[in-house]
């Protein structure tokens, strides 16, 4: 007689549905885990109950008949082969560690971070299996999994590039015939050009007088970058010693850190701060926290998690700016203000980070902080 479901088969993580079973005792001989965790790709119960019912006959139809081979089975990539060259299949954390200790002489720490990263998301969504054992459909779903997470299409191609090369030297040093399921993901069109579109000075002023509401550091990283335009991995990567209110002109000094490295070499920078930016400073500087970061719930010793943060901070940005703008619009509309103010285009260059063009202005320190904050207090 079969079992009825069980409510503790499903469990709910990151607000999506997983089926999650032991498997019996008995049958432990026939896998290489001990229990069965999968995602139901649902965020609805009522669906994840429907959907963990009809898993849970089908298992045990397959655990009456023991049809290991013949039967599409949920969680079959976890069951072992009868292949016993499968068994010593090399798994994603291990293609991981081959990877780095071959690609990762001479490499710096931040190499080293991305590479572990990004297997821990595939690791974290699909588990950690050997790598003939991933699917192209799998894939998909990683593909969607990261976009959910709030990635820019760009930023999850760079993912399932480095996922790629794992997989792919793993398969040629360990002389495996199998296939690289991450191998031909299809992503939809770019969103860079969607992800430019800078915010109109009105919703500007909208958002930071939200900001100035809300009063958490949230809010104070949203305005940070609205008035000075820093890229978002240089904001939540700043140490509070970054920012200098004590100076003559107060300031953000943008540097390369260990935990977050800057885009280019004119990305280091001083930053006047003014207006909201200013403001933000002084908050966050002002909080109760022993912490040496200004944004510790961004960043640690270890890395700055700018791609969470992205998709926290669009998620709300969303409810007050046009469709096509994020995070990354406050940049973009910094360029655009300073030339509505006539800035010259080489100090916009400057206050941005820009690349600026020319054999001339490589040489010399760079405009100093008087001039750049007498432009930036002139903007909108």
């Amino acid at each position: 007689m079969r079992k009825k479901y069980a409510p503790e088969h499903v469990m709910n993580r990151d607000g999506v549905y997983y089926y999650v079973r032991h498997i019996p005792y008995d049958l432990i001989a026939y896998y290489n885990v001990s229990r069965l965790c999968f995602s139901l790709k649902t965020k609805s119960l009522k669906a994840a109950i429907r959907a963990s019912k009809s898993v849970t006959q089908r298992l045990e139809d397959y655990w009456l008949g023991l049809r290991l081979q013949n039967m599409d089975i949920p969680a079959i990539q976890v069951v072992k082969s009868n292949d016993n060259s499968q068994d010593n299949t090399i798994h994603l954390s291990e293609a991981c560690e081959l990877y780095l200790r071959l690609k990762g002489v001479g490499k710096d720490k931040v190499f080293m971070r991305t590479a572990n990263r990004n297997t821990q998301y595939v690791t974290k969504l699909l588990g950690d299996r050997p790598i003939s054992s991933y699917s192209s459909n799998e894939a998909a779903q990683f593909r969607d999994w990261c976009i959910d997470k709030g990635m820019g299409i760009k930023t999850v191609k760079r993912v399932f590039s480095s996922i790629r090369a794992i997989i792919n030297l793993a398969i040629a040093e360990e002389g495996l015939d199998c296939s690289n399921a991450f191998a031909r993901t299809y992503f939809p069109d770019d969103d860079n050009a969607q992800s430019r579109q800078p915010i109109s000075v009105q919703d500007i002023k909208k958002v930071q007088s939200l900001c100035k509401e809300i009063d958490d550091e949230m809010r104070w990283l949203i305005a940070l970058i609205s008035d000075t335009g820093m890229r978002l991995g240089e904001a939540a990567g700043l140490l509070k010693e970054d920012i200098k209110l004590n100076d003559r002109i107060p300031h953000i000094d943008i540097k390369p850190h260990p935990w977050r490295n800057l885009k280019t070499k004119g990305s280091q920078r001083l930053i006047p701060l003014t207006k909201e930016a200013l403001w933000a400073s002084k908050r966050l500087l002002e909080a109760d926290s022993d912490s040496i970061f200004a944004f510790p719930r961004y960043c640690d010793e270890t890395s700055c998690k700018a791609n969470s943060a992205s998709g926290a901070l669009n998620k709300w940005l969303h409810q007050y700016v046009p469709e096509n703008c994020v995070i990354h619009s406050f940049r973009h509309s910094l360029r655009d203000r300073l030339r509505a103010v006539e800035c010259p285009s080489d100090i916009v260059d400057a206050i941005g980070g820009w690349k600026t063009s020319g054999v001339g202005h490589g040489y010399g320190n760079g405009y100093p902080l008087e001039v750049l904050e007498k432009w930036m207090k002139k903007i909108s």
